[in-house]
């Protein structure tokens, strides 16, 4: 699959800096390496951040919270970050939240939850509908308006977006939307003693760039632990392409990328909300590998990307 000349440059010159992959790390390896990669990309807008620790059912969790300046109170977007629910953390998503928070003027509470090995399915879940169940009994006092809040994620961070919107949706709660940027949602392909059919996508980009195949099973095999990888992949929330229905969820902005091995999954999901009859925004981005969103400032379609998903978030905040 033919990537985008300019993307083609940029993953060229970090293959020739020797970065190894993911999967071929310890969990501590691949934190610091992700860690790094994406500090090199320098700090988002300048504006007010808080790091808090709320109290969870299972933990407490810590958020951080990105306010710019208002005299009303503001929509609220929480966020769940990327990195196969094994790697990243508040910091390697600092400057996406700053730049969604600035550009769309809402708040932005980004959610730490806890990440496997140490912590395996469904550990970070539970953080993240916490989180969310917090946000909504706080809002006011954060300065936000409880009843003008949407949940998103990247790649594992969309998973964990999804699996919110139809939790919410079950306990009673209206989500003005779900931003879900190359989500993850069918991982019963992805365990490396896994024998379901893998969708296409995984096969025609099982040698990435920025995620591979062979990261894909690294993730799933550390996120089941030693859990059965059958019931854990099988399970709604790991695989929200599974659950019983998706009518009544939050609309959706669902964003995939034409190079990038789970896709598919997000083309799959945006297709089974819609056949539900729920709103979806939805764009493929040809040419374009998975970690587009994190590469905005180094290529043009991933500042489109930004753009996009503040556009998405300002038109479901003015509804």
């Amino acid at each position: 699959m033919a990537l985008n000349p300019q993307t083609e440059v940029f993953f060229n010159a970090l293959a020739e800096n020797g970065r190894p992959k993911t999967h071929e790390l310890s969990p501590e390896e691949a934190r610091a390496g992700y860690r790094a990669l994406t500090a090199a990309f320098g700090p988002g807008p300048d504006l007010k951040t808080e790091d808090r620790i709320v109290s969870g059912s299972e933990t407490d969790i810590p958020v951080r919270i990105y306010s710019p300046e208002s005299e009303v109170p503001l929509p609220m977007l929480v966020y769940f970050h990327g990195g196969g629910w094994v790697i990243g953390d508040l910091d390697t998503h600092d400057r996406e939240c700053r730049l969604l928070a600035a550009e769309t003027h809402c708040l932005v509470v980004s959610v730490d939850y806890r990440l496997a090995p140490e912590h395996p399915f469904p550990a970070g879940h539970i953080d993240c509908w916490d989180a969310v169940v917090w946000v909504l009994a706080h809002a006011a006092a954060l300065g936000g308006n409880p009843d003008c809040i949407a949940v998103g994620g990247d790649s594992a961070g969309g998973n964990l977006a999804a699996y919110v919107a139809l939790a919410a949706r079950d306990a009673g709660h209206t989500l003005k939307l779900q931003l879900l940027v190359y989500p993850a949602t069918d991982g019963r392909a992805h365990h490396p003693d896994s024998k379901h059919e893998p969708l296409p996508s995984l096969l025609e980009n099982a040698e990435g760039p920025g995620l591979t195949r062979d990261t894909m099973a690294y993730f799933a095999m550390h996120v089941c632990g030693a859990n059965d990888h059958l019931s854990v992949t099988n399970d709604w929330r790991m695989s929200p392409l599974l659950a019983d229905s998706h009518a009544g969820v939050a609309p959706a902005y669902i964003a995939t990328c034409q190079c990038d091995p789970i896709r598919d999954e997000g083309n799959l999901y945006a297709e089974k909300l819609k056949a539900a009859g729920v709103a979806v925004q939805f764009r493929e981005w040809a040419g374009q590998p998975h970690l587009l969103f994190q590469l905005s400032p180094v290529l043009d379609d991933g500042k489109a990307l930004i753009a996009e998903c503040v556009a998405a978030l300002q038109q479901a905040f003015a509804s």
